[in-house]
């Protein structure tokens, strides 16, 4: 420690010998100019006196002071002769006095240079070390020389700050602190970043990418009704701890947070990294703050988002294309092969291990793979959205725990899959029970003309539902026109719009070749209110304008989807478990 090393040199008997030897010389050399002054006046009678105001001389008469009185009453030339005197010795003390300060600056240089001798011996140990240490760096072999000529230059600051120190030890008061810190505390060193025990490149993952977490800050601090501000103040952001290594980051967490984005693009594009405040930056602010030295930025950023917000930003910020050039499609969704059923199977025990849950049998785990087939509705896949399978293990675990089973069962994993559905099916059951209650109606027996019972899928948040639908046909003689009632009204979305055409164009294509339609038919939703959308009703639609055009009954206790094409081909459709 510089300031305990230094401390203890000037502390030392060798150091305190010569300074006294130095204040005794000074005080000699004052002292003997004072005796030949004194010698000097009484050779003239006179007597040198210390008053309150300073040096002065007076008259003598027999070897004693003459009290003013007695002066009084000499006689004129007497006091004249003894003024004139009094004159001369006051020339004589000026010139004396007019010696003092250059003697005082001999003495206080005299004592620089001893401070600086003693000194010397202790920086010149300390700071040859560091910079035999950190002589490849010539950034610190310069900053310790500025350190060397610095502490030379403010000897007295280390003197005074022991006694400081104490003080502040006394108390908390916030003056007993500002004395604790000022002046020494320019030497010390605010290690942004320590990585002296990190193996390989860091991996950092920020969870709230604001633009201060990012960029890092300046802090301040208040002192006597005011903010200030030092280096020691400084704070690094993510980008420092990262620096040499890898970032990820959530891309739309970044975003969202004001500036981030611009600042982390700025960084990367410049390969530096600067510290300024939002609010400096936007003239929002004007207390005193630091603008540090840009840091050399070397580090490669991740950013994880859905395919939507990457096709976003490729189309609308120029800068992103040119930032992150490679990029990584993840599938939502893996085959279903024995192979990766085992990989599932593998994960699966990852997560129990992780997450510190029960083992499953193996019955569980076929339940889980289940599960993760029926999230992306297809049998021969499963998902790669993992959260869900963790949210399903976790509950899975929880029940085992209430029937206090040591293992995770497939009766478990059915009742978290129903608890889940329960929690959500609170919509689903009241449309259920409107159709139950006839206020929705749907026909579940007999037949009848143009009319069919369709399926349509819901969705509320991330919970979706199937719902049967009365879809009804009327027809009539026309010039061969389709209508959409639900487009009509604006209630009908482009991909249905798009299915009630490609019907019209089968019934063209397929009963109009050689003449017009003589007929104008009009298709429903009936009793629907918050709109159509999707193409999966297309077949059932056809059937029921089939069914109005040849009079045909359609038995209602079927229900039927599907998309259909411009030959009439029914094709596939989604939501199939719903």
């Amino acid at each position: 420690d510089m300031q305990t090393a230094l401390s203890a040199a000037f502390e030392s008997e060798e150091y305190q010998s010569r300074r006294r030897a130095l204040d005794s010389e000074f005080q000699d050399q004052q002292q003997a100019t004072l005796v030949d002054l004194q010698e000097d006046a009484r050779r003239r009678n006179l007597a040198l006196l210390r008053t309150p105001s300073g040096l002065a001389f007076a008259p003598l008469k027999d070897g004693e002071v003459l009290p003013p009185d007695e002066y009084e009453k000499l006689p004129e030339e007497e006091q004249q002769r003894i003024q004139a005197d009094v004159e001369v010795m006051q020339e004589e003390l000026q010139k004396v006095l007019s010696k003092a300060p250059r003697w005082e600056r001999e003495m206080r240089n005299r004592l620089r240079e001893l401070n600086r001798e003693v000194a010397a011996v202790v920086l010149n140990d300390l700071i040859e070390e560091m910079s035999g240490k950190y002589g490849d760096t010539p950034g610190i072999v310069a900053y310790l020389d500025a350190v060397r000529r610095d502490v030379n230059d403010h000897l007295g600051d280390f003197l005074a700050a022991g006694e400081k120190k104490h003080q502040a030890a006394d108390g908390d008061s916030p003056i007993a602190f500002v004395d604790s810190v000022s002046p020494l505390r320019r030497y010390q060193v605010n290690l942004l970043v320590d990585s002296a025990d990190v193996e390989g490149a860091p991996v950092i993952y920020e969870s709230n990418p604001t633009y201060t977490n990012l960029t890092g800050r300046v802090e301040q601090m208040a002192q006597m009704g005011a903010l200030v501000t030092d280096f020691m103040l400084i704070k690094p952001g993510t980008l420092h701890r990262a620096n040499g290594g890898y970032l990820i980051l959530d891309a739309l967490k970044v975003l969202i947070n004001a500036y981030a984005w611009e600042g982390l693009k700025r960084s990367l594009e410049f390969g530096e990294l600067r510290i300024e405040s939002a609010l400096q930056m936007l003239s929002l602010a004007s207390t005193v703050s630091l603008e540090p030295e840009p840091v050399p930025l070397d580090v490669k950023v991740v950013l994880l988002g859905d395919r939507m917000l990457y096709y976003l930003l490729s189309q609308a910020d120029p800068d992103f294309n040119e930032l992150f050039k490679v990029t990584a499609d993840f599938a939502d969704e893996v085959e279903r092969t024995p192979e990766t059923q085992q990989s599932y199977a593998g994960l699966i025990a990852t997560i129990v291990r992780n997450e510190s849950l029960r083992n499953l049998d193996r019955r569980a785990v076929g339940a889980v793979l289940d599960h993760a087939a029926r999230l992306v509705s297809d049998s021969e896949r499963l998902t790669a959205q993992l959260q869900a399978i963790v949210d399903l293990l976790q509950e899975a675990n929880f029940w085992a725990d209430e029937a206090g089973s040591d293992l995770i069962t497939a009766e478990h994993v059915r009742q978290a899959i129903d608890a889940q559905i329960f929690r959500l099916d609170r919509v689903a059951q009241l449309m259920q029970d409107e159709v139950l209650r006839k206020t929705i109606l749907i026909e579940t027996d007999g037949a009848v003309v143009g009319q069919i019972n369709g399926l349509s899928v819901l969705q509320i948040g991330n919970y979706a539902f199937g719902q049967p639908s009365r879809i009804t046909a009327s027809v009539r003689m026309g010039r061969g026109d389709v209508v959409n009632i639900e487009r009509e009204v604006n209630m009908s979305g482009p991909i249905h719009s798009k299915g009630v055409l490609i019907l019209s164009s089968f019934l063209n294509s397929r009963y109009a070749l050689n003449q017009p339609l003589s007929l104008s038919a009009s298709l429903v939703f009936e009793q629907s209110y918050g709109g159509v959308e999707g193409d999966s009703a297309s077949s059932t639609e056809l059937y029921a304008l089939l069914s109005a055009i040849g009079q045909v009954p359609i038995k209602q206790t079927l229900a039927v989807t599907g998309s259909v094409d411009q030959q009439g081909r029914v094709q596939a459709i989604g939501g199939v478990n719903e």
